[in-house]
């Protein structure tokens, strides 16, 4: 891969070429979300793939209590190794980055010798999964520092992080979703019974998810309204608002969108298709990460004009946000033979289980040559409104 020119630093600021021409990324992971693992584990993978010729690589980890610091350069370090999830340790220099476009980037916060790579960064790649990181909060701190990231903005991120939130716009681009109800903490806490009743309109089976969560973590399959209200706790312990949906008969669908480069069009990858296995009830997370109880058909085995139904939805949905870098567009293929959107992911993982690179890689993007897109895309986007 060639090498990238090193972007106009911003007021205030050195470039921060390493002295052999290679612009820096900061690659930011772990948070204090309950996908603290999945962004643990992602981070690992993209620290390997990323051309140390082309990039000067600075990781950064956040702990599950938020404090910044570096880390190591270990991709070892960050896998799913014998069952235990890694976790960004509270060791190292202690990092910030201020929300000051003068500051330079990344400041070090203990006194002693400081690395010279934390100058200033070009790129922040926010491996972050969950609130706290992909719901436009770190995005928000980004902007204000005038340092350029992948993926999407502010607004598209937070939009996309709120399941319910998002189902709204959607439908307001025209597009299908399933049956939901969004249940509020102030609901929930004040009016009970008025919630289950909006519930058990949508019939039997529903799914009880945290609202602002993904991995499938704090997810309830609810076959029995006697097991409504434990649901709700459940999913109220990784966030106080929660969404219920309905139960939909048919196929798994999910399918991977790129910012197009130069000022084209998006583009979407070909479509896969996951399937799970006897022993898991749905597409919960021991399935998706520990235990292989799930199967990504790659490309899905699907009539040609589905196929590219749902290619253009997923654009569709990606544009309707105002998405940026990437998304995975996730769909249900009903057996009525509906098409309907179930989520857009705005930083989809990037473990060996994920769908994202395997998609890209089906589609001729195979997994160092995505991460350099990535990287390039977001260092050619201008800073500020845009």
């Amino acid at each position: 891969m060639s090498k990238l020119p090193v972007p106009a630093a911003g007021p205030g600021q050195q470039p921060s070429a390493d002295g052999q021409g290679r612009p820096r990324v900061a690659v930011v992971f772990g948070g204090r979300s309950s996908e603290h693992a999945v962004s643990c584990v992602s981070a690992g993978c993209v620290l390997r793939a990323i051309d140390r010729h082309a990039w000067d690589v600075v990781p950064v980890g956040i702990t599950r209590e938020g404090r910044w610091a570096l880390a190591a350069d270990d991709p070892e370090r960050l896998q799913i190794s014998g069952g235990q999830l890694p976790e960004v340790p509270d060791t190292g220099a202690a990092v910030v980055l201020a929300p000051d476009p003068t500051s330079g980037g990344l400041v070090v916060q203990e006194q002693g010798d400081v690395p010279a790579v934390l100058r200033s960064v070009d790129v922040v790649l926010p491996l972050l999964h969950g609130p706290f990181g992909e719901d436009g909060t770190l995005q928000g701190l980004l902007e204000l520092a005038d340092v350029r990231y992948v993926g999407s903005g502010v607004f598209a991120s937070a939009a996309a992080m709120d399941k319910g939130h998002m189902k709204a716009l959607l439908a307001a681009a025209g597009l299908a979703t399933g049956a939901y109800v969004v249940i509020s903490p102030r609901a929930w806490e004040h009016d009970p019974a008025a919630e289950r009743a909006k519930v058990r309109a949508l019939g039997l089976p529903v799914f009880v998810k945290p609202c602002r969560a993904g991995s499938s973590v704090g997810i309830t399959k609810v076959t029995s309204w006697d097991a409504l209200d434990a649901a709700v706790e459940e999913a109220r312990r990784h966030d106080p608002r929660v969404i219920v949906e309905a139960g939909i008969v048919g196929r798994e669908l999910e399918c991977g969108v790129l910012e197009g480069e130069d000022g084209g069009p998006a583009e979407a990858s070909v479509v896969a298709e996951v399937r799970v296995d006897s022993e898991h009830d749905f597409y919960d997370f021991v399935a998706k990460y520990v235990d292989g109880g799930a199967t990504l058909d790659v490309p899905a085995d699907l009539p040609a004009d589905v196929s590219d139904e749902v290619r253009r939805l997923a654009v569709q949905a990606f544009e309707a946000l105002g998405c940026e870098g990437l998304a995975r567009v996730d769909f249900f293929l009903a057996d009525d033979g509906r098409v309907l959107v179930n989520e857009v992911n705005t930083m989809p993982g990037f473990t060996p289980a994920s769908a994202f690179p395997q998609v890209w890689a089906a589609t001729g993007l195979d997994y160092p040559a995505l991460v350099a897109r990535l990287l390039r895309t977001a260092a050619a986007r201008p800073v500020g409104l845009r």
